[in-house]
């Protein structure tokens, strides 16, 4: 059985191969089920939140009945802009896990940093790094290739 940052990696694959950033996001429960994933989808969908995470966890919600995943994780290939970290709070996300850090565009750990923001009502776990090197490379490849 692939791991999810395996799957979130192969979401982002795909979205590469849709012309989408790749960007890959996986949503699991607290026993490790799949509840939902996705790829980058703001080219095909001509919507500027269609990132990753925003599906995933729109489908895992839709796919329990319940806006609260809070026995979740959400793994992504990219530190969550910070739209994304915001809407994993909201969500009540458990844990975050994320490949690649993001200096420009992050949330997390960088910019804007909305899990030590006063205003942040739910603060999930954060996991950093995971399979960085291989994430990270997706994405300059990507990017290179546009250049």
């Amino acid at each position: 059985m692939a791991s999810p940052i395996e799957l979130a990696l192969a979401e982002a694959r795909a979205a590469a191969a849709r012309g989408e950033v790749p960007v890959g996001a996986v949503v699991t429960d607290a026993a490790g089920a799949v509840l939902a994933r996705a790829g980058n989808e703001v080219e095909a969908r001509h919507d500027p939140s269609a990132h990753a995470e925003m599906l995933a966890m729109r489908a895992a919600a839709a796919a329990r009945g319940n806006k609260n995943l809070g026995d979740c994780t959400l793994t992504v290939t990219l530190e969550p802009c910070p739209m994304c970290a915001q809407a994993a709070s909201v969500f009540r996300v458990r844990r975050v896990v994320f490949g690649a850090y993001d200096p420009k565009g992050g949330g997390v750990e960088h910019g804007a940093r909305i899990y030590a923001a006063p205003s942040c009502h739910h603060v999930p776990e954060v996991v950093g790094g995971v399979r960085e090197g291989e994430c990270g490379a997706l994405l300059r490849a990507f990017f290179a290739a546009r250049r």
